[in-house]
C-alpha cells in the first residue's frame, strides 16, 4: 500500500511538474504580449492597468523559476498553446476596426479571458502541491493566484463603471450616422480609418 501510494505521489510530482513548464511558458508569453495590449488601449486608466499587471507578471516568472529550484528542476517551460490562443485572438482584435471605448471593452475581455485561464491552472497546480506535501510552492503560487484575481477584479470593476457604457454609447451614434464625417475624414474606407488610427496610437 506505501509503495502504491508513494507511485501515485510522484506520478502527480510529475504532472504537476509539467503543469508549472506550461504556466513558465503562458507567462513569458504574456509579458512578450501586454506592452501591445496597453498601446492599442485608448483608456489611460486601461492601459495603467495592463501596465501594472505586466510588473506583477514579471514577478510571477520570478515565481516560477523559484518554483523549479524548490523542485531541483530546471525552469524549462513547455508550449502553452491555451494562453497562445487566446493572445492570438487578442492580437487579431487589434487588426480590426474597432477603436474607441469598443476596442477597449475588446482587450478587457480578452484580458480577462487570460486571467481565468491562468486562475485556473494555478489553483489546479497549488491543490496538487498540497496533495504531495510541496506547503512552499503551494504558498509561493498561491500569491500569483492572489495577482490574477485582483487583476480579473480590477478590469470588471473598469469595464462595469465605465468602459461597457461608453462603448454602449459609441454603438448608438454609429447607428444614427453621428460619426459619419469622422469616417470620411478618416479616409472613408476600413484600411484609412486604421491607418489613421495606427498613426494616432504612434503619436
Amino acid at each position: 500500500m506505501a509503495t502504491t501510494q508513494a507511485t501515485q505521489q510522484q506520478t502527480l510530482r510529475e504532472l504537476m511538474i509539467d503543469e508549472i513548464r506550461d504556466l513558465y511558458d503562458a507567462e513569458r508569453q504574456l509579458v512578450k504580449a501586454l506592452p501591445k495590449m496597453a498601446k492599442g488601449a485608448t483608456s489611460d486608466k486601461l492601459r495603467s492597468l495592463i501596465e501594472a499587471h505586466l510588473e506583477e507578471t514579471q514577478g510571477q516568472v520570478k515565481r516560477l523559476e523559484r518554483a523549479f529550484e524548490l523542485l531541483d528542476e530546471k525552469p524549462r517551460g513547455k508550449h502553452c498553446a491555451g494562453i497562445a490562443g487566446i493572445i492570438k485572438e487578442g492580437s487579431d482584435l487589434l487588426e480590426e476596426d474597432f477603436d474607441g471605448a469598443v476596442l477597449d471593452a475588446g482587450i478587457i475581455g480578452g484580458a480577462q479571458r487570460a486571467e481565468h485561464y491562468e486562475m485556473a491552472a494555478y489553483g489546479v497546480v497549488i491543490a496538487w502541491a498540497k496533495q504531495i506535501g510541496e506547503g512552499e510552492i503551494a504558498s509561493l503560487l498561491e500569491e500569483t493566484l492572489e495577482e490574477e484575481k485582483g487583476a480579473d477584479l480590477k478590469l470588471s470593476a473598469l469595464a462595469e463603471s465605465s468602459i461597457n457604457q461608453q462603448a454602449a454609447a459609441e454603438k448608438s451614434m454609429r447607428s444614427n450616422g453621428g460619426n459619419g464625417a469622422s469616417r470620411s475624414s478618416a479616409g472613408g474606407s476600413k484600411n484609412g480609418g486604421s491607418a489613421g488610427r495606427s498613426a494616432s496610437r504612434r503619436s
